[in-house]
């Protein structure tokens, strides 16, 4: 199952799949802050990178003590035994009720620090994961919306990036970005 649509400097693409296997310059990580891999699709991207993934990462400056991304931002790393030249390593929000606002505004800096990660890195197609959807508790009929109407936004202007693609795990997460994307 696939859905695409064209727009001024690019497009996006939505299918059902596993992201690591992606011939893309590119795969976005649902990273946590420790960048030491995870559950989900962090566990999934590190295992089939391989341990040089998790070794890069480490060598990555901290902002605290154990933490190497804020929630909002991402960093770039080598995509190992992956297809993909780069993982971007997003930190998505955690979501609850109190603080949906800023969970909405930090999940789409994390869309936008991706796509300009990938931009600077001369990627001409990114995969993302439906970020903060799992573990996170971002609702996905609110995520979505937000995911795409920032690439959307991102495709307006010029830039290397001309392939966005939303890697869903399962129909689900899959037809709710379907119903978002013919929004867009």
């Amino acid at each position: 199952m696939n859905a695409s649509r064209d727009f001024a400097h690019g497009r996006i693409e939505l299918l059902v799949g596993n992201i690591v296997e992606q011939d893309v310059d590119a795969i976005v990580n649902a990273a946590n802050t420790t960048l030491e891999g995870g559950g989900g699709v962090d566990g999934a991207i590190h295992r089939a990178a391989g341990p040089s993934l998790l070794e890069e990462c480490l060598k990555l400056p901290q902002y605290e003590p154990g933490r190497r991304c804020p929630t909002g931002e991402c960093r770039v790393t080598g995509g190992g035994n992956l297809k993909a030249r780069y993982v971007i390593h997003a930190v998505g929000p955690v979501y609850n009720d109190r603080s949906a606002e800023k969970a909405r505004e930090q999940l789409r800096q994390v869309h936008r620090n991706s796509l300009q990660a990938a931009a600077e890195h001369d990627c001409r197609s990114i995969a993302f994961p439906a970020i903060s959807t799992g573990a996170y508790r971002f609702p996905i009929e609110e995520a979505a919306p937000i995911a795409l109407g920032v690439v959307r936004e991102f495709l307006e202007a010029p830039s290397s990036v001309q392939l966005v693609r939303f890697v869903l795990f399962s129909q689900p997460p899959f037809d709710a970005f379907e119903k978002a994307l013919g929004k867009v």
